[in-house]
């Protein structure tokens, strides 16, 4: 390749095409194959981090456009502002693969192998492209989205060759995505790629058409409901009664069975707890007078008639830290949480989000970025706490769940509590300024967090799309982005902890390591079969 910087660049763009919304896998398998020729191909251990990084840059641009959208949902900043900040971003997502590819050189070269096959280095490169895409899952607080992986998860009936997460985990899911294509350039550069590339593409392409595995449901009953409250309308007070009775009605009010409620985040706008300054119980008040908004008890009291008093609800929620300043009571931080109310209107549990959005939920230096005009994307001047991590609340009849607020789902190996296992997953989320690209990429992570744990996941948004996914992966029922609706049914059964919940990402490190063990030696393997030959 002449220009190996534009290569790099189209095969980046190439390579982001495998995930949704898109999801042409093929397209980014062969990318990753011309770019593991490429990168093999470098002169020098500057020029692989390179083209490294170019590569990661660009595909991590192009999968993370859907961010650009979420400046159109805020009046603080330009929104022109969106299409700069995802390429600054991804300058420093890139410097993951960056350190894959200079590794991988690296070690190559230090291999002192004569040989120009591709497969011994690509085989490294997955697994140092294991290791980088953890380390980049933790680093800095962490941002996995998206892994490599979920170009290889099939449709929504069939987790394809993500059914491999539970003995691989999403990172070394990715992994093999790099040794499929590393299979691709090998078989090219030894002039026999119908030999290798045929079968690897009749095996993924098998792996995707395989049935999914009979429903297994439990005896808990659900009702996930999908309000549509359209992004501009979210922290509209004039819109919260409109919302509210909308997201009562498609939850069927007065339902006397014994379920579970499930409704998303930022579903409701009302302060439920009791001990904060009547100032802030007087602002909601004040936004309709006869609903009485300003009245913590009666919106709790209301809630309960909704679901029916042998229901649960898990819904999201703002809640207030009140601490003192200038020698008076103030809210001093705020949680995005999920609270548990029963049908008598009494909050039993709570669940505090413990990943945080920068720049979303709370801005990074904010003495010094705040004067310089920078703010959160959401509304509000006080940045919120974190929680402290993966919990499992415990409802009686309607179970145990673990609970992922949003984007926490994407975190691999860190949205259950080992010790104390759920039955099911809760993701609530509010996907109304995740773009185009967003949202199915989200759903599809979660599905990914559904096969390496052997847990079914509800995922109840604002705006879309929600689903009930089972153990398996697979989606049992979906509303529609854009649509207002309500899904009702049993809770899918959960698995046995499968190697990745018994593990977490041990599991993908010991792949990592067995590639790069492997890498070093093909080489060898090659060159005696050669002279063997």
């Amino acid at each position: 390749m002449a220009r190996p910087t534009l290569s790099s660049l189209a095969l980046g763009l190439m390579a982001a095409l495998g995930y949704p919304p898109v999801h042409l896998w093929i397209v980014a398998i062969l990318a990753l194959a011309g770019f593991i020729v490429l990168l093999h191909a470098s002169p020098s251990s500057r020029s692989a981090a390179w083209r490294g990084w170019v590569f990661g840059w660009a595909h991590l641009t192009l999968a993370n456009n859907w961010i650009a959208t979420a400046f159109t949902h805020q009046a603080k900043m330009p929104e022109f502002l969106g299409w700069i900040a995802v390429p600054l971003l991804c300058v420093y997502l890139a410097v993951y693969p960056a350190l894959a590819a200079v590794g991988a050189h690296l070690l190559f070269k230090k291999s002192n192998q004569a040989s120009q096959q591709a497969l011994g280095f690509g085989l490294i490169f997955a697994g140092l492209w294991i290791i980088f895409e953890w380390v980049r899952s933790w680093a800095f607080t962490g941002y996995p989205w998206p892994p490599l992986g979920l170009v290889l998860l099939g449709g929504w009936q069939t987790p394809g060759v993500a059914a491999l997460l539970p003995w691989l985990g999403t990172y070394g899911l990715s992994g093999l995505a790099v040794v499929a294509a590393a299979f691709v350039a090998f078989g090219v550069q030894s002039g026999r790629w119908w030999l290798w590339t045929a079968p690897l593409v009749f095996l993924i392409v098998g792996m995707h058409a395989m049935p999914a595995s009979a429903p297994r449901d439990s005896e808990i009953a659900y009702t996930l409901v999908q309000p549509l409250i359209p992004q501009d309308e979210i922290n509209d007070g004039s819109k919260f009664e409109e919302q509210f009775k909308r997201i009562a009605d498609l939850t069927v009010p007065g339902n006397d069975t014994s379920r579970l409620v499930l409704w998303p985040e930022s579903a409701i706008p009302d302060y439920l707890e009791n001990g904060y300054p009547q100032r802030f119980y007087d602002r909601m008040t004040a936004l309709n007078p006869i609903t009485q908004r300003g009245d913590p008890e009666f919106a709790r009291l209301r809630i309960g008639s909704i679901i029916g008093k042998r229901s649960t609800l898990l819904t999201g929620v703002v809640n207030l830290d009140i601490g003192v300043e200038d020698g008076r009571r103030q809210a001093v931080s705020a949680r995005n949480s999920v609270i548990a109310l029963n049908g008598a209107g009494e909050i039993t549990q709570h669940y505090a989000k413990a990943h945080l959005v920068p720049y979303g939920e709370y801005l990074p230096m904010r003495p010094i970025l705040e004067p310089l005009g920078l703010s959160r994307l959401v509304a509000g001047s006080i940045d919120y706490k974190p929680g402290p991590g993966a919990e499992t609340l415990d409802l009686g009849v309607h179970g145990k769940a673990g609970v992922q607020i949003c984007y926490e789902i994407v975190f691999s190996g860190q949205v259950v509590d080992r010790e104390d296992r759920p039955d099911y997953l809760f993701n609530p989320s509010n996907d109304g300024w995740f773009g185009a690209w967003g949202p199915p990429q989200h759903l599809a992570q979660a599905r990914m967090r559904a096969l390496e744990e052997g847990l079914p996941v509800l995922r109840s948004t604002t705006t879309g799309i929600s689903a009930v996914i089972d153990a398996g992966g697979v989606v049992r029922q979906t509303v529609a982005s854009g649509q207002a609706d309500a899904v009702q049914g049993r809770v899918p059964q959960a698995r046995e902890p499968t190697w990745f919940a018994r593990l977490g990402n041990i599991l993908p490190l010991g792949w990592a390591a067995l590639l790069l063990i492997l890498g070093l030696l093909v080489p060898r393997l090659l060159a005696l079969r050669k002279t063997q030959g």
